[in-house]
Parts: structure tokens; C-alpha cells; sequence
């Protein structure tokens, strides 16, 4: 936590455990967006972003439930919608009658379940190259992910495999590997993968949706995860950033601030966005 800018903890008590919030303030009074980091990673994985996002509006991290990190998970999660009701008791709780939400990885996957679920809170959705929203995981990123998840892998194996996820790039130094190297060790993940979102679900989803897809990305065929999206998403804003890796938070935070601001702020105004293709 220490390169984050300074914020303050929140502890709120759900049905399945209690979520550790963290409420960074911006420079604005809009409405705040709420970030769902990935598997094995918890709020610090943000920490090349909240510089860049916090001119826009206040930003609210969440450590996902049931992930490492200082959320306490006390009753099973079952599926989809255990999911989505320990987030929107999470949002309940922090008294916000709306926020915008922006998940990488399987928090991507998290953020639009929540918006399958619960529709009233959800102004937007930022999706940044969600995992099992719009395309299967690929088989190379299955076959590898043992490498992340399993306790007593060699740290070499697992670095390797680290930098595999980022296109390559040296991982050794950054707090994000070790974040996510100690998530790996040292806790164990008591609940199910989650499901892939059917066209339904997609189709079903209300509010503003800008889908960040990385055409660079292991995790699953990014092209076809981006077609998908624009044949499903009412409200939907699809971008394939070819050069982005699945560590594209990591590798464009100015890029994609100025990106999500110009969305959340266009999200905001009264009337609906038209589906857009870029």
C-alpha cells in the first residue's frame, strides 16, 4: 500500500464476510467509480492507476471477497450470485446510491456480473480484458494457470508464467508480481471459478458498458471477445487495443483515465449512450 496515494480503510460487513474498501478522494464530487482488481491481487495491483484517475472523480477500491487481501470471507460463495450480493451489500453499505465500476481480469468478469444482478446501482461498466465475460479462457492460459494458483510452485516457474500474462515484460521488480506471487502462496481460494456470461446475460445488461479488450492478451482470443461484445451489448463501447497485454491496466493507466473519464462523464448525462464500435 505505500506507493498509493492516501486513502481511507473502510471495513463493511456483508453476508458472506467482511469487505475492506479503501475511499481515495478526487478532485471532484461525481459520482465515484469502484475498482475490482483481478484473481490473486487486491486493491495495491491499482497502484499505477489511482494517480491518473483521481483528477476525474473520487475513486473507491474494494478487496474482492474471497481473493488475498484484507477482505474476510466467512460463509461459502457459491456462484454468480453470491457474487453479486456480497458486492452490492458492499456498495449498500459504503452508502452509494451509484457508482461506476471498473474491473481487470476476472474483475472484469465480477463488474458485469454485478450489472447481470443488480441494475440500479450500476451506472457503468469499464471492463478491462475481462476474463469469461465474452470469449473462454484459452487452453495455454488453463494449462498454465496452475502455476499461479498452486501452492509450492518454484518462484521461477511462477515469474515465468507472470511474464507470459504481460507480453513479455520483466515482472521481477514490479509490487504487482509480488502482490499476486504472495496471494499465490500463502491463501487459498475457497470458492467457484466463475461462469461464463451467456448472450442473455449480456444482452440483459442496462447501463453503459466500455469494453477494454487486449489484443495481446493469453487469457482467451481477444478478437473474438470483441465481437462478441458488440453483437451483445445494448449500450456497449468495444476498443481492441492491439499492442495491450492482460497487464493492460498496468501498461496504459494515462491512456485508459482519460479513456474511462471522457466515458463515465458521457455516462452521467441523463440520456442513454448509442452503441458504438471503435
Amino acid at each position: 500500500m505505500a506507493p498509493l496515494p492516501p486513502s481511507e480503510p473502510v471495513d463493511v460487513p456483508t453476508s458472506f464476510g467482511t469487505v475492506r474498501a479503501y475511499r481515495f478522494t478526487g478532485g471532484t464530487d461525481k459520482t465515484p467509480a469502484l475498482l475490482l482488481s483481478g484473481r490473486n491481487a487486491s486493491t495495491p495491483m491499482w497502484h499505477t492507476n489511482l494517480v491518473p484517475l483521481l483528477p476525474h472523480r473520487p475513486v473507491i477500491c474494494v478487496d474482492p471477497l474471497g481473493e488475498p487481501g484484507m477482505s474476510v470471507q466467512t460463509a461459502p460463495i457459491t456462484g454468480p450470485h453470491d457474487e453479486a450480493r456480497w458486492l452490492d451489500e458492499t456498495i449498500a453499505g459504503l452508502a452509494l446510491p451509484r457508482v461506476h465500476l471498473m474491473g481487470v481480469s476476472i474483475g472484469g468478469w465480477t463488474a458485469a456480473n454485478y450489472g447481470v444482478h443488480h441494475h440500479d446501482r450500476a451506472a457503468s461498466l469499464v471492463l478491462l480484458d475481462p476474463v469469461l465475460t465474452f470469449a473462454p479462457i484459452a487452453a495455454k492460459a488453463v494449462l498454465a494457470s496452475p502455476a499461479l494458483f498452486l501452492p509450492g510452485v518454484p518462484t521461477a516457474l511462477r515469474r515465468r508464467v507472470m511474464r507470459w500474462i504481460a507480453g513479455g515484460a520483466e515482472v521481477d521488480d514490479a509490487p504487482e508480481a509480488a502482490l499476486i506471487a504472495a496471494g499465490s502462496t500463502d491463501y487459498a481460494i475457497r470458492k467457484p471459478m466463475p461462469k461464463r456470461l451467456t448472450d442473455n446475460q449480456l444482452r440483459s445488461l442496462r447501463m453503459p458498458v466500455l469494453a477494454l479488450m487486449a489484443g495481446r492478451s493469453v487469457m482467451h482470443d481477444a478478437t473474438r471477445a470483441a465481437e462478441r461484445a458488440r453483437n451483445t451489448l445494448a449500450s456497449g463501447q468495444v476498443e481492441l487495443w492491439a499492442d495491450a497485454s492482460h497487464a493492460i491496466n498496468g501498461e496504459y493507466p494515462e491512456r485508459i483515465a482519460a479513456r474511462a473519464a471522457r466515458f463515465w462523464d458521457d455516462a452521467d448525462q441523463p440520456c442513454d449512450l448509442a452503441t458504438s464500435v471503435e
